[in-house]
């Protein structure tokens, strides 16, 4: 492990706080070290592995169209991309995709989709995107400007032009902010990189009516929450609305790098030949891990799992709150779960890593929890286990 330390220190650009540690194997829920230590993994490559690690039908998707084709150009029709894009749209409100390699770049598409269509369709001077503070978005300088949080901004400037920020959760905010400028409001149903906090419904469900009276489009950012993360395919169904366009990725592609952006067919048709493009989205390879992926979560019935076990989850971590008065609030949505605390999560992480279980802490208040939707309740209460014991040892035996 400490070669590992050594060359990553020597040749990889420091961009990362890395914790001392290096895997080299996983298999559904576990994952190993080089030094063959085994794993708990409730972090899940932060909400990639929905169906674990090296699921076995995602590889054997992988392996068979490795050996057939790997990478063709878009400048020629690609079957396994045209497939997953009849996979992702049927069943939806949407009526095309686009394909690309990460969350980032369909939240830039998104952003591009929705100022093409606003100049074609609305005039010449909208172009304003209105986000919300703490948001995360991504970290093109389009994304990182989008998101709402300078601490990813500063160094950077200047920043692109066009974007506004407005409180999470606060309709009137964000009623007061539109302006004769703006095309769009850009939201994630649950702002993750900042400690899982849950759009409410009454907010939610505003923010579609006012985007509707007003002439916005209505983008969410469905990366972390997309493909079954909170117990529906689509965390916009819990609210019973219906964006104009939604980002994913993450869990897409079960570990292998792909976007996607979906669009209802008339905002989608702003976007047309040279207006956007990707070298690799939607090249054979990655779109045969999504369409494995959708197979996989439609036929085991795994999005009704992760709204189960998340249930069982949060409803474990709740018992917390009588023995430690550190527990401040457990909050998220299906298996994307929150644990607020009174500080010292960092330190609770890193002593759940030491026995064993990997949890990924955002600042110092929160825990984030992000396992596969393939977790059992003996997973569950092994990881409990642990986290309690991990408390223990930080903030001294419970009350």
């Amino acid at each position: 492990m400490e070669d590992v330390f050594e060359k990553t220190a020597r040749y990889v650009m420091n961009t990362y706080p890395r914790l001392p540690i290096a895997f080299q194997r996983g298999k559904g829920v576990r994952i190993w070290d080089v030094n063959g230590r085994e794993y708990l993994d409730f972090v899940g490559g932060i909400a990639v592995n929905s169906l674990g690690h090296c699921h076995p039908k995602v590889v054997e998707a992988i392996c068979q169209q490795a050996s057939e084709l790997m990478h063709c150009s878009n400048l020629y029709f690609i079957q396994r991309q045209a497939e997953l894009a009849e996979a992702l749209i049927s069943g939806t409100p949407f009526g095309k995709a686009f394909f690309c390699n990460s969350g980032a770049e369909a939240n830039e598409g998104a952003i591009k989709l929705a100022r093409k269509y606003a100049k074609t369709k609305l005039g010449e001077d909208k172009f304003e995107i209105i986000t919300a503070l703490d948001s995360f978005h991504g970290r093109t300088l389009a994304t990182v400007t989008a998101t709402g949080q300078p601490k990813y901004q500063k160094g950077f400037e200047p920043l692109p032009a066009g974007f506004k920020y407005v409180p999470f959760n606060d309709l009137r905010a964000l009623e007061e902010a539109i302006s004769e400028a703006t095309c769009a409001v850009m939201l994630e149903p649950i702002q993750g990189e900042s400690g899982v906090r849950v759009a409410t419904y009454d907010y939610l469900r505003g923010v579609r009516r006012v985007c509707e009276e007003r002439g916005l489009l209505l983008i969410l950012d469905e990366v972390q929450t997309g493909l079954g993360r909170t117990g529906k395919m689509f965390a916009f169904e819990h609210y019973g609305i219906e964006p104009d366009i939604v980002t994913l990725a993450k869990s897409l592609g079960g570990g292998i790098p792909i976007g996607a952006l979906l669009a209802k067919d008339d905002v989608a048709s702003a976007f047309q030949p040279g207006n956007h493009a990707s070298t690799f989205g939607g090249n054979p390879l990655a779109c045969a891990a999504g369409l494995a992926v959708l197979k996989v979560l439609r036929e085991d019935g795994l999005v009704d799992r992760a709204r189960i076990m998340g249930e069982y989850f949060m409803g474990r971590l709740e018992e917390l709150r009588s023995e430690f008065p550190h527990v401040k609030e457990v909050r998220g949505k299906g298996l994307m779960v929150g644990l607020g605390l009174e500080g010292r999560a960092k330190d609770v992480a890193l002593k759940c890593m030491e026995k064993g279980l990997l949890v990924n802490s955002i600042g110092d208040s929160t825990l984030r929890f992000l396992p596969p939707f393939i977790i059992t309740k003996e997973d569950v209460d092994l990881a409990v286990c642990i986290l309690k014991d991990s408390m223990r040892e930080v903030y001294g035996p419970p009350v």
